[in-house]
C-alpha cells in the first residue's frame, strides 16, 4: 500500500481551465531559476485565477533505512496530520476554506506533492502547504491513526494476487535492495516504526538537493520564484543517499505461488532499458505492437481476440531510477493460464526474431502521436508532465519534438531492438493462483 493523501476541495473555476489551453506543441515552457538557487519550470496560463504546482523529491521509499521499510510511506501520509498551528482536522478545514486542494504520494522513487489554488489564496494556500512540509507535527495520535490504515492496506495486499505477484517478482529480482520489498513495509516494520523514525525519513526524503518543481497557471516567473523560496527555503540542503543501482539478471521459468482462486494471475518479466537510451523510443513503439497498444497490440489479439483466454494482457517498459524492467501482466482461468502462458512465450520470441510489418508500425505511430496531445488536458496534467520531464533528464523542447521522435522509428530500428531487447531465455513467470498443469520450474 503506497499512502496518497488528497486534502482539500476541488476547485470549480478549474473546470473551465481546460478550453482555455494551448496545443500541446505549443506550450511555452520558461525556466526560472530563484535567488535561492531552485530551478522550476512555468507555463503562464493567466486566463483563469487557478495554479497547479507540483513538486517531486527524488529518492522515495528506496530511501527507507535498514530495518525501518515503510518510513518514507508513513511519513507522506502523516503530512497533513497536523502542522506548524494545526492539527489534522484543523489543517483540512483551512484548506478547505481556502479553496486549496493538496496531495501527497510516495512511492520507490520519489514522494510526490500536488497543490491547487486559487490566485487570490495563494499566499495563504502556500504558507498551509509550507507548514506541512517544513513543519509537521507527527503527533502520536496521528501516527497510531494512520499506521493503522497503512496496515490495514499491507494485511489487503496480503490477499490480492496481483500485489502477491508484483511482491514475488520483486523479491526474486532484487533480493535486498529496497526495491525487493514494498514501499509499505511490513506489518512488522511499521508497526515497530518510532517518531524518531519518521522524523529521520522526513529529513531524508525531502531536501534541497533533490527536489523537482513545475507549476501552470495565473503566476508570473517572479511571482513563483518567490513562492518557492518562501516555500522550500527551510528545508534540509542534503538528504538520505541514494541506493545503488542494480543490473537486473532472470532466467526463464515460473515461480508458482499457491492462492485459492477460480483465476491465476501471471506478471511477467525481463530486463528492460533505460529511459535515457538512444534506443528508448524504438523501443517505445516495439512494446506499443507487442502489448502496449491495446486491442490492436499482438499479445491482446494472440491471446484474447484468437483464443479467449483473457479479459485482457498488456506489456509495459519500466525505467526506475536504479534498475530497468519491461514487465506484462494476464489473468486467465486456473485451466487456462498455461496456455496463455506459452502464447505469451511465443510472441514474445516471434517479436525478437522476425521483428514487425510495415502496417503495424505505422499504426503504432499513429496511435501514440495521436494520444499524447490529449494528455495536456489541464494546469494539473501539464504541471504533472513538466515535473516529470525534468525528472527524466528531458529538455523544454521535448514537448514539441517527442512525435518526431515516434515518427523517426523505422522499420530496422525496430528489428533492431526486438532482437536486443527481447530475450525469451530470460523472461520470468510468476503465477499466483491454482494453475492447471503449470508447476514451478528452475531457472532454465
Amino acid at each position: 500500500m503506497n499512502f496518497r493523501i488528497v486534502t482539500g476541495p476541488l476547485i470549480a473555476a478549474a473546470a473551465s481551465l481546460w478550453l482555455a489551453l494551448p496545443a500541446a506543441a505549443e506550450i511555452d515552457i520558461q525556466q526560472i531559476e530563484t535567488p535561492m538557487g531552485f530551478k522550476a519550470w512555468l507555463v503562464e496560463e493567466p486566463s483563469i485565477p487557478f495554479t497547479a504546482l507540483e513538486l517531486r523529491f527524488k529518492g522515495g521509499a528506496a530511501l527507507d533505512a535498514p530495518g525501518k521499510r515503510g518510513a518514507t510511506n508513513l511519513m507522506v501520509g502523516l503530512l497533513e496530520e497536523g502542522a506548524g498551528a494545526y492539527d489534522a482536522q484543523g489543517f483540512a478545514a483551512e484548506s478547505e476554506s481556502l479553496a486549496a486542494s493538496f496531495g501527497y504520494d510516495s512511492n520507490q522513487d520519489a514522494v510526490s506533492v500536488s497543490a491547487r489554488f486559487l490566485t487570490e489564496n495563494r499566499d495563504d494556500a502556500v504558507e498551509l502547504l509550507r507548514q506541512s512540509l517544513i513543519e509537521p507535527s507527527f503527533s502520536e495520535a496521528a501516527m497510531t491513526r494512520v499506521r493503522a490504515q497503512v496496515i490495514s492496506g499491507i494485511r489487503s495486499d496480503a490477499k490480492d494476487p496481483d500485489s502477491i505477484a508484483n511482491a514475488t517478482f520483486d523479491a526474486e529480482v532484487f533480493g535486498d535492495h529496497p526495491y525487493g520489498s514494498d514501499a509499505s513495509g511490513t506489518v512488522e516494520s511499521v508497526s515497530a516504526l518510532t517518531r524518531d523514525d519518521i522524523v529521520a525519513a522526513w529529513k531524508g526524503a525531502l531536501a534541497k538537493d533533490r527536489v523537482y518543481i513545475a507549476a501552470t497557471g495565473d503566476i508570473s516567473p517572479e511571482e513563483l520564484s518567490a513562492l518557492i523560496d518562501n516555500l522550500l527555503g527551510d528545508l534540509p540542503e542534503t538528504g538520505a543517499p541514494m541506493p545503488q543501482d542494480v543490473d537486473v539478471q532472470t532466467s526463464a521459468g515460473i515461480t508458482v505461488v499457491p492462492f485459492e482462486t477460480p483465476q491465476s494471475v501471471a506478471l511477467f518479466g525481463q530486463k528492460g532499458l533505460k529511459r535515457d537510451d538512444p534506443d528508448f523510443f524504438a523501443a517505445y513503439v516495439m512494446n506499443t505492437i507487442l502489448g502496449g497498444g491495446g486491442f490492436e497490440a499482438r499479445l491482446m489479439n494472440e491471446v484474447r481476440e484468437k483464443r479467449g483466454l483473457t479479459y485482457g494482457v498488456y506489456s509495459y517498459i519500466v525505467p526506475m531510477d536504479h534498475a530497468e524492467l519491461y514487465l506484462g501482466r494476464v489473468a486467465s482461468a486456473n485451466d487456462r493460464i498455461g496456455e496463455a502462458i506459452g502464447v505469451i512465450r511465443d510472441e514474445w520470441a516471434k517479436l525478437a526474431e522476425n521483428g514487425v510489418t510495415e502496417a503495424e508500425l505505422d499504426q503504432a505511430k499513429t496511435y501514440l502521436t495521436g494520444a499524447y496531445p490529449l494528455r495536456f488536458d489541464g494546469n494539473g496534467p501539464i504541471a504533472d508532465i513538466l515535473v516529470g520531464m525534468q525528472m527524466d533528464g528531458l529538455t523544454p523542447d521535448y514537448i514539441a519534438t517527442r512525435n518526431d521522435n515516434i515518427e523517426a522509428v523505422t522499420l530496422d530500428d525496430v528489428k533492431r531492438v526486438a532482437a536486443s531487447l527481447l530475450k525469451p531465455e530470460a523472461l520470468r513467470f510468476i503465477v499466483v493462483g491454482e494453475p492447471v498443469g503449470v508447476e514451478s520450474t528452475e531457472a532454465e
